[in-house]
């Protein structure tokens, strides 16, 4: 199984399928986030949401929880784990770190896991390359990557860069196949009419016998 295809039915199994578009969601809360911010209570809400849930969205959106050099790692790590390929972008151009930043906040459950995560990346980048992992070549990342991507195959002494990359590989699946980039990608078209054109030419050559 192809990575990316393992990635979809990480997400699927944990989500269900996909029907809405964070990005597009996340455009609607900065607006939101404008419409509290300027004393404007006649906010749209949207479909699904209450009121109160959309102030909160708006509220969290006006928030800063990651740094840029948070973001920035974010962003090389999620391109790792979902790059561009001659089918669809990548998880960056997809809007999955501005995903993940809101959804800390949304979550903060996940926050002191990925600030713990993203500092242990950098301590083992320095360790072995006495750089930050931003900062790192390619073979350089994955030499790093190769070592906690795989939680049977990891070592012990790994098992916090494990226990990150789990996580940053959840987010970066969820928020990329349920972006508009991600959905086109899976060819996932919604509900849409389909005409009925009668029985496929080779069951009917396949029945002949039996019709009229």
């Amino acid at each position: 199984m192809k990575r990316r295809d393992s990635l979809k039915a990480l997400t699927f199994s944990s989500l269900g399928l996909a029907s809405i578009n964070p990005q597009m969601a996340l455009a609607e809360q900065r607006e939101q986030a404008s419409a509290v911010e300027t004393g404007n209570e006649e906010i749209e809400i949207p479909a699904g949401r209450t009121k109160e849930e959309a102030i909160r969205d708006a509220k969290l959106m006006k928030e800063t929880y990651l740094t840029k050099e948070e973001l920035a790692t974010i962003t090389v790590l999620s391109d790792i784990i979902i790059p561009a390929d001659d089918v669809s972008g990548s998880a960056s151009s997809a809007g999955v770190p501005d995903f993940i930043a809101f959804i800390v906040k949304d979550m903060p459950q996940h926050q002191v896991p990925l600030r713990g995560g993203l500092k242990w990346l950098d301590i083992e980048s320095n360790k072995r390359f006495k750089k930050n992992f931003v900062n790192l070549s390619h073979d350089q990342r994955i030499n790093i990557v190769d070592d906690i991507a795989y939680p049977r195959n990891a070592k012990p002494q790994f098992s916090q860069g494990v226990a990150f990359f789990t996580l940053m590989r959840n987010l970066t699946a969820s928020g990329f196949y349920t972006s508009k980039i991600g959905i086109d990608d899976i060819g996932y078209v919604g509900n849409t009419p389909n005409i009925w054109t009668g029985p496929p030419a080779e069951v009917l050559e396949q029945y002949k016998e039996y019709l009229p």
